[in-house]
């Protein structure tokens, strides 16, 4: 079932342009064309799920194996630092299209790319209390 307004939907579609680098049954990756860095690559699931909660394990199988394909390539391609696979789920994660995709983010050092965090210690204890509370929803 596509979303009529998606966008994904309309590029899986065909009724969109994009630039695709290649494909599987349940996946497509395509060009990002508003890159943060050269050789960004998204890859989304063909079929329309809005977020990664909605998604089948199958097609998360699908897009997680092309986005290994992909990373490979836009590495050898691009020769970056390291590479972040990126996949956001609502508007705190800043999630713009509604629907089931990865980016693969080729990055460099200085790059600014506010993904990365400061490492500092955590209360163990609390992290303890978080992790008995997560495995109660498992």
């Amino acid at each position: 079932m596509a979303g009529a307004d998606c966008v994904f939907c309309k590029i899986v579609a065909g009724q969109l342009p994009s630039i695709k680098l290649t494909e599987s049954r349940q996946a497509l990756a395509i060009m990002d064309i508003n890159p943060f860095a050269p050789g960004h690559a998204l890859v989304i699931a063909k079929g329309h799920y809005p977020d990664l909660y909605s998604t089948p394990a199958a097609s998360v199988a699908a897009v997680a194996s092309l986005a290994k394909r992909v990373a490979r390539a836009v590495r050898d391609a691009t020769m970056p630092d390291g590479i972040n696979i990126v996949q956001a789920n609502g508007p705190g994660a800043a999630q713009s299209v509604l629907h089931y995709h990865v980016h693969v983010l080729p990055r460099h050092k200085g790059d600014n790319a506010k993904l990365n965090w400061p490492l500092s210690p955590g209360d163990r204890e609390a992290i303890i209390d978080m992790a008995a509370r997560i495995k109660g929803h498992l």
